[in-house]
């Protein structure tokens, strides 16, 4: 194992718990810089989040009428969208915004279908409220989430009818991973989740007792009249559960390559306390510190870096402007609020495809143009902007070509491996 440095591991704590340093972060040292970014202030401050109207339900022969409406979720979806990625980008200590978009992931919901961005905007919430305390209050709140219960069709699962979905992808996605449940299972954990409904005009879900299957329910070997509560609690007290839960975590920000038994063993106790106290072992593990140890950075987490790293937000460009960075993103194949199932995003070298790298680059010019470059003058500065200490003689080459235009000069560096890769 080659171990990295100390300000290579600061480096990457920012990179992985947060979404990069900001220019100056990086001489804080290692324990430091933990504490900061896993401290009690973590995700403290941020804008206010939208207000965002309510739809009106309209007639199917309304046509304009409807086309009104679809108006106004679009509008509507691209203030929640731009109002999160300037969130996660100013926020002072990001870890807290970091495990929203974790979790964003691995609860996938998508509002292609949910058609509600007043009910992805109370996930979202949720997510930040939650998402680095404890596990089962988080996975309790989605499992009767209003947008969830929309994404994964809770609002047509009824005593006499259960629909599976819900109930299979928890067991299958969110909590205790494949080969771990029978099919039997699924059935069964269904007729639990059973009654949820989802009240469009208040966005509230509710247990409706008539639509709910109070017969006896065998799941994982138990028998009982199991409730959406006592279902996520009964699959949370399974061994497996927290193997699964924090071999996501790893994979997400650490390595693809799953940690060994006694690693996981000391994650797994860590899941006891909450996610925080598994972030803050992640950073103590060898593997952290292991040059080896890389991970390309997803396009929403490489723009907010970059927003982050020039301190530029959205809110300050124009409408066209913002059209084209959500153009951008989409060619790179990932925005906000938008995973393409409910597996969530791929990773790893599936963001490294051509038509991605011209989106990126497209994107970097557009943030830059928009950032205040009076201190760059060359590439070592430039590395200093984007917390880069060493460039390949390769993209050095690269660099000094474009050295005399501090934009392009940001924008081809924000392009090249050594940023686009957490190293």
């Amino acid at each position: 194992m080659a171990e990295l440095g100390e300000r290579a591991v600061v480096r990457r704590l920012h990179e992985r718990f947060g979404f990069g340093p900001r220019p100056g972060e990086l001489a804080v040292g290692f324990e430091a810089t933990v504490d900061r970014l896993l401290g009690a202030s973590a995700g403290v401050g941020g804008a206010e989040p939208p207000v965002l109207r309510e739809v009106a339900k309209v007639a199917k022969a309304d046509r304009q009428g409807r086309r009104a409406a679809a108006r106004q979720r679009a509008e509507d979806e691209r203030a929640l969208t731009w109002w999160w990625v300037d969130r996660m980008a100013s926020v002072d200590v990001p870890a807290v915004e970091r495990l929203a978009w974790f979790w964003h992931g691995h609860f996938a919901t998508s509002e292609q279908k949910v058609r509600s961005p007043r009910l992805m905007l109370a996930q979202n919430e949720t997510f930040r409220k939650l998402g680095a305390g404890p596990f089962a209050p988080l996975a309790k709140a989605m499992i009767t989430d209003p947008a969830m219960l929309v994404w994964l069709d809770g609002n047509d699962n009824r005593v006499g009818s259960p629909n599976e979905n819900l109930a299979r992808e928890f067991l299958e996605l969110f909590a205790l991973g494949i080969g771990h449940y029978t099919e039997q299972d699924v059935r069964e954990s269904a007729r639990a989740l059973t009654g949820w409904t989802v009240r469009r005009d208040t966005g509230d879900a509710r247990l409706a007792t008539s639509r709910r299957d109070t017969g006896d329910k065998q799941i994982l070997g138990r028998h009982g009249d199991f409730t959406a509560e006592s279902f996520v609690d009964l699959v949370l007290s399974r061994p497996e559960s927290a193997r699964f839960v924090v071999g996501r975590l790893w994979a997400r920000l650490v390595s693809a390559t799953p940690p060994d038994d006694a690693t996981t063993a000391r994650l797994v106790a860590a899941h006891g306390t909450d996610t925080r106290s598994v972030l803050r072992a992640i950073a103590h593990e060898p593997a952290f510190h292991d040059s080896a140890t890389t991970l390309v950075k997803q396009p929403v987490e490489w723009l907010v870096g970059l927003l982050r790293a020039l301190d530029v937000k959205t809110s300050t460009m124009d409408g066209k402007t913002v059209a084209r960075l959500g153009a951008g993103l989409r060619g790179m194949g990932q925005l906000p609020f938008r995973p393409p199932s409910v597996g969530g995003w791929a990773a790893g070298g599936a963001w490294l495809t051509t038509a991605a790298g011209l989106a990126r680059l497209d994107v970097a010019r557009l943030v830059a143009g928009h950032a205040d470059l009076h201190a760059v003058d060359g590439i070592e500065s430039v590395g200093a902007l984007l917390g880069v200490d060493t460039w390949s003689d390769r993209t050095a080459a690269a660099l000094r070509t474009v050295a005399a235009d501090p934009a392009q000069l940001v924008a081809i560096a924000a392009c090249a491996p050594e940023y686009v890769v957490s190293t």
